[in-house]
C-alpha cells in the first residue's frame, strides 16, 4: 500500500510539476523576435509598460498571470516586453532605436525609448500600459491602450491570432464574441 501511495505522490509531483512549466507567458526580447519568426511564423503582442507605472504593474500580475490567457498567448504569438523608458539599444527590422534622453541617475520617469514612439502611439499619444499587435511581416495591426483584465484582453486576442480583423468590424466582433476566459 505505501508503494502505490508513494508512486501516485510521485505522479501527483510530476504533473504539477509539468503545469508549473507553463505557469508564465514566455516572453522574449526584440533582440530575438525576428529569428524566432524566420523559424515559425506567429503573430506578436508587445508588452509597452514602464517601471513606475501602476497599471502596467496590475495588468502583469492579474491578466498575464491567467492561466487561459498564458496558455493562449504562448500558443499564437511571439510575447515581447518593452521597458519603454529603458535604456538598452534595439535592433528592429534594421533599424536601431534607443533612449537618448534616458538619465541613469533619475528616479521614476525618464526619457522614452525610440521605439516606443515608432509602435507604440495612439492618435499621437503615448500611454502606459499598450499591448502592440502585429502580424508575421511586424506591420502593426493596433496598439490597445490601458489596463485589461483577462476577460477584456480575450476579444483582442482572439480577433488578431484568428485574422478577423481582416474582414470583420471590431465592434460587431466585440458584441457577437462569446468569452471563454
Amino acid at each position: 500500500m505505501r508503494n502505490i501511495a508513494a508512486k501516485l505522490i510521485f505522479i501527483a509531483l510530476l504533473i504539477s510539476n509539468i503545469s508549473w512549466a507553463q505557469d508564465k507567458i514566455n516572453w522574449i526580447h526584440f533582440d530575438e523576435l525576428e529569428a524566432k519568426m524566420a523559424e515559425q511564423p506567429k503573430k506578436v503582442m508587445v508588452d509597452v509598460y514602464t517601471n513606475w507605472c501602476g497599471p502596467c504593474k496590475m495588468m502583469m500580475a492579474r491578466t498575464f498571470t491567467n492561466p487561459k490567457v498564458i496558455a493562449y498567448v504562448n500558443e499564437h504569438y511571439y510575447a515581447v516586453k518593452l521597458n519603454a523608458e529603458g535604456p538598452d539599444p534595439i535592433t528592429f527590422k534594421g533599424t536601431t532605436y534607443s533612449n537618448p534622453q534616458y538619465d541613469p541617475t533619475r528616479g521614476g520617469r525618464n526619457g522614452t525609448h525610440e521605439l516606443t514612439y515608432a509602435i507604440a502611439p495612439v492618435n499621437g499619444r503615448i500611454a502606459y500600459p499598450t499591448i502592440v499587435y502585429m502580424n508575421e511581416e511586424f506591420q502593426i495591426i493596433s496598439p490597445v491602450q490601458g489596463f485589461m483584465t483577462p476577460q477584456q484582453v480575450e476579444p483582442i486576442l482572439k480577433f488578431v491570432a484568428s485574422e478577423a480583423y481582416l474582414t470583420e468590424d471590431w465592434q460587431e466582433y466585440q458584441q457577437n464574441f462569446k468569452g471563454e476566459f
